[in-house]
């Protein structure tokens, strides 16, 4: 779903055409090719930063599931041990 068609009362390519026509009113020509490369920078970086976090997120949850899924060896030895030595033998 692309991000034109949340916007409520569009409809499709005229209204993107007139909205396209008032930026360029607005800003000239000189200044859209820059206001695209700041734009595609800006979501680039947006973009990098979320692959980050997302990958940040992962690694903790493995690292949660690791801890819940292996006990720790300190403490099956130490019942062990405390077992037999409460076991009369």
């Amino acid at each position: 779903m692309s991000a034109i068609a949340l916007i409520p009362g569009m409809q499709g390519g005229p209204e993107v055409l007139l909205i396209l026509f008032i930026i360029l009113l607005l800003f000239g020509a000189k200044k859209l090719p820059e206001l695209s490369r700041s734009l595609g920078k800006s979501l680039g970086e947006f973009k990098k930063g979320k692959e980050d976090l997302e990958k940040e997120i992962r690694s903790v949850q493995e690292e949660v599931q690791k801890e819940t899924t292996t006990p720790e060896p300190e403490a099956s030895t130490e019942e062990g041990k405390e077992e037999s030595e409460t076991t009369p033998g």
